[in-house]
């Protein structure tokens, strides 16, 4: 049996063989307490039998008028645990906190370019890739903006591609 909960300061010690995954970004500690202490309804953990961590999703909400929006700073489950679909439902409840509770316009995510099964998996939850991001990965690697458009833009216009990539000075941050 399965428990998405929110994610708690303990978890910050439980949690590192979640981590172990190359694709996934890691963080020093200040940056998840930040997150922790900022937006904890975006920081939820799929826990397992025996209080085993098999993944999480880091999130927040940023962003001014039309371009406020849920953002997924990082979703990653642990191998033996892939193909449960966890990452769906992880995402699934980021979703409905932005569009539901913080009345965002969009769910925003960056993912490795060379990084297909990630990608495809975004699209199957309705993400399209909104921008590449040039050398967005320590200065080497694309990244892909993708996006999901929710209820409030009703026009869809969140989503809209960009014809031309961008650099990550040109990304807005809050």
């Amino acid at each position: 049996m399965t428990t998405i909960r929110r994610f708690c300061c303990n978890d910050l010690l439980r949690f590192t063989s979640v981590n172990l995954d190359h694709l996934t970004e890691t963080f020093n500690m200040s940056f998840y307490l930040t997150y922790l202490a900022r937006w904890p309804d975006y920081f939820q953990v799929a826990e397992g039998p025996g209080k085993r961590i098999m993944g999480y999703i880091m999130g927040k909400v940023e962003g001014q008028g039309e371009s406020w929006h849920g953002h997924v700073t990082a979703v990653t489950v642990a191998p033996e645990y892939r193909r449960q679909q966890l990452a769906k439902k992880l995402m699934n409840l980021l979703e409905e906190i932005s569009d539901k509770i913080d009345k965002a316009y969009f769910v925003d995510l960056f993912v490795r370019a060379s990084n297909t099964p990630a990608i495809k998996m975004y699209e199957k939850l309705g993400y399209i890739i909104y921008r590449r991001v040039l050398r967005y990965y320590s200065g080497e690697e694309d990244g892909l903006d993708m996006r999901k458009a929710l209820s409030r833009d009703v026009e869809k216009k969140s989503v809209i591609p960009l014809k031309r990539p961008v650099t990550p000075d040109e990304l807005e941050y809050d």
